[in-house]
């Protein structure tokens, strides 16, 4: 045992457990987790057999519903019992069986010798609780022997080590004023308080931009070769993988379908779903394209302008320009790209050209109608020729509506008759690939790629010329992205749609963008046609971003769609 193992487990317990350094640091055999009656099938997890070592990084792939967050669940004692419960199997930390623990002992194991990384932040951070404080409570849960001014100690040393700029002020904020690359370091500060032998990180870097995803990766890798900590690493990104991973395991339905060295898997892949999931990673490098033949401009803007004041009569007044000196012109049939990192004022660009934000300045033509300060009730009747799909559909869909209204709402409301408006709702879902028959079907019944569909179901049901979709695919699997990407293809053949396509995604936008634009703090650093600009970007943010993009020296495969 190391000194650093004897220092993490003083004081706690009894938690430092003697181990088999030979043997794995976690090992999962015949794990097999019921679903409650009704379900779609019996079983979320059926016969789950994993191992891993400790300073080994395995990333656990798969499809939504695949049960790789139910694995992680599993593993730290968290199934939503009586409902869905551990039906058999072992569950082996360190020796020692979590499937037969107390739960006592559970809580104990929690925290001290096993950290978690949420997903969303957001939603596992209290908002009523500072920053600091949350830390600190996993110390005076499981280091009880710790004076005060030592946990705070250790808090803002946690927090200038997963490098939050200005960790007292930092300990003193509330989650709502980090932004989401600062509260995903919070969480790891959290989960490394005791630090912890095993690191469970579900999704952890899903909705970061490029350059905070790599700094947050840069930061696990190190974590793990500085401490020798083993890593439960939930991904659907396979550039994460090619980014970090020592081994990979492929979930589909609940099994293991397939496990390996990284390079093997993604490379070599063996089984028929992993062969489909790593031929549907877009790669970085754009396809060639022939001679650009678009039709006239349909959506012109000059020098658009969006700032934001803040604060008031007691406080400092903060100005933000959110957006500076915007300037494009989109032809018809033309993908025009938007990328840059959160706050770069991609979607507020996008929110102004549909009149979801009023611009403060410049020019929004679309189809040589100046449409920028024109009154609500005057511009309604032009929305049927420029229409939004929303990063998050479940959000942006009444959940009171059925899928079918929320389809003909839009050409209802500019005076089809409802009969019509049905039929046509009804075409719609057939050409986005979804059953006409759903069309009684709310919401929440639908899949996060089928609810996408439904997005782009509505909005072309208005015949629009220029579609909007900020973030389309940012949150689906790269099988139900692919999917997506290949109805927008279509569609906009068939239609001579013109895309603004607004994403984060480097690699979706190499395959989609006919032309990109390049954001930073609300200007336009670099434009121009995509292969050119990503063979040889000219803007040191433009090189930047390329350079973050997580596996970018890894081709994928080609294989089976």
């Amino acid at each position: 045992m190391t000194a650093s193992d004897d220092r993490s487990g003083a004081g706690r317990g009894g938690l430092n457990r003697p181990r088999d350094d030979t043997a794995p640091l976690l090992s999962l055999r015949g794990v097999t987790v019921r679903l409650p009656k009704g379900a779609d099938r019996g079983f979320a997890l059926q016969d789950v057999d994993l191992d891993l070592a400790g300073g080994e990084i395995l990333c656990v792939v798969g499809e939504s519903g695949s049960g790789k967050s139910l694995t992680a669940t599993a593993i730290l004692g968290l199934l939503p019992a009586p409902r869905v419960r551990l039906e058999r199997g072992a569950i082996c930390f360190e020796g020692e069986d979590l499937a037969a623990v107390s739960p006592a002992r559970m809580r104990a194991i929690r925290g001290a010798r096993i950290g978690m990384i949420f997903q969303e932040p957001m939603t596992a951070l209290n908002p009523l609780m500072r920053i600091g404080r949350q830390i600190e409570e996993v110390l005076e849960e499981h280091a009880r022997e710790m004076r005060r001014e030592d946990r705070q100690a250790r808090v803002q040393a946690l927090l200038q080590e997963v490098g939050i700029p200005d960790p007292p002020q930092a300990a003193r904020a509330w989650p709502h004023e980090l932004s989401g690359g600062q509260r995903q370091r919070a969480m790891i500060a959290m989960a490394l308080a005791l630090e912890p032998r095993l690191l469970i990180a579900d999704e952890p870097t899903t909705a970061l931009d490029v350059t905070t995803q790599a700094r947050i990766l840069a930061l696990i890798k190190d974590i793990q070769r500085r401490r020798g900590t083993g890593v439960l690493f939930i991904t659907h990104d396979f550039g994460v993988v090619a980014e970090i991973a020592d081994r990979v395991a492929v979930m589909q339905t609940g099994r293991i379908v397939e496990t390996g060295p990284a390079g093997q898997v993604l490379n070599a892949p063996q089984h028929p779903y992993t062969r489909a999931l790593v031929a549907a990673v877009p790669p970085l490098r754009p396809p060639a394209r022939g001679p650009a033949t678009f039709g006239p401009p349909v959506l012109a803007v000059q020098g658009l302008e969006k700032t934001y004041r803040s604060g008031g009569m007691f406080g400092r007044r903060r100005i933000v320009h959110a957006v500076r000196g915007v300037d494009f012109t989109l032809r018809q049939g033309e993908t025009l790209g938007i990328v840059g990192e959160s706050g770069s004022g991609k979607s507020t660009v996008a929110r102004m050209l549909v009149h979801l934000l009023p611009a403060d300045s410049g020019r929004i033509a679309l189809e040589g109608t100046e449409i920028r300060g024109m009154a609500r009730g005057a511009f309604r009747p032009l929305t049927r020729r420029i229409q939004m799909v929303f990063q998050d559909p479940f959000a942006s869909l009444n959940p009171r509506r059925r899928a079918g209204d929320l389809i003909a709402q839009g050409p209802a409301i500019h005076g089809l008759p409802v009969a019509e408006a049905r039929a046509r709702a009804a075409e719609m879902l057939a050409l986005v690939g979804l059953d006409p028959a759903s069309a009684g079907r709310f919401p929440h019944e639908f899949s996060g790629g089928q609810r996408q569909r439904i997005g782009l179901a509505r909005a072309l049901a208005m015949q629009p010329a220029v579609l909007v979709a900020d973030e389309p695919v940012s949150a689906l699997d790269v099988s139900v992205q692919a999917q997506v990407l290949r109805l927008l293809a279509d569609l906009k053949q068939r239609f001579s749609l013109s895309l603004v396509f607004i994403t984060h995604d480097l690699r979706v936008a190499a395959q989609v963008c006919d032309r990109i634009l390049v954001m930073h703090r609300g200007e336009v650093v670099e434009a121009g046609e995509t292969g050119p600009l990503f063979a040889a970007p000219q803007h040191p943010y433009t090189q930047s971003l390329l350079a973050s993009v997580p596996g970018r020296g890894w081709v994928p495969p080609a294989g089976e769609g």
